[in-house]
């Protein structure tokens, strides 16, 4: 689902070379790379739509792969790319699980009305991270495969996640953007 905004990722680190003549270009690359990091991780602590918290958490992950490439750890943002691929498709097979299992739960015959959803849960709404709760004894495949994939993309010690965000604070750390202090991107990275 998302091999056009990987492909961009792949092309960053495809053009290497021609990035690494120009430090200017990969500070340019770092700024929007950390910009789009953060911005992306503090929607997705905004939404209550469960699918949504996920895009905007690709997008954060994006962000973090596009600094990585401006730090000059191409080969670090296509292991995390691999990485990513696999821990943000077991999270998007557990939602779509969980989004299933809510079906059955909620109550269904009206639809929704126009409300604020930020302040009013939809009741109806199976997707509504606000009416789940108490799914782990119904669903324990889905709750153990969903906390492994999250533990991972936190970048927790042993998980997949971890070895490959490492690489890229690392190298933020050490090598850096030249107009861009290395403390200051492996923070925005951490």
């Amino acid at each position: 689902a998302a091999t056009m905004v990987t492909a961009g990722i792949y092309l960053l680190c495809r053009l290497s070379a021609v990035y690494l003549l120009c430090p200017a270009a990969m500070s340019a690359v770092s700024a929007i790379g950390a910009a789009t990091l953060l911005v992306g991780a503090l929607y997705a602590c905004r939404q209550t739509d469960i699918k949504k918290v996920l895009a905007y958490s690709t997008i954060s992950q994006l962000g973090y792969l596009v600094l990585a490439c401006g730090a000059g750890a191409f080969g670090a943002a296509m292991f995390h790319l691999l990485t990513h691929a696999f821990f943000k498709a077991c999270l998007f097979l557990g939602s779509g699980s969980v989004i299933h299992g809510m079906h059955s739960a909620l109550p269904h015959g009206h639809a929704p009305g126009p409300r604020d959803l930020r302040l009013e849960p939809d009741p109806a709404d199976p997707q509504d991270m606000r009416n789940m709760g108490g799914l782990a004894p119904l669903m324990p495949w889905t709750r153990w495969t969903y906390w492994i994939a999250c533990v991972s993309i936190a970048g927790f010690p042993i998980a997949a996640g971890f070895y490959s965000k490492d690489e890229i604070l690392w190298k933020a750390m050490s090598n850096g953007a030249t107009l861009i202090p290395g403390p200051l991107l492996w923070f925005v990275g951490f």
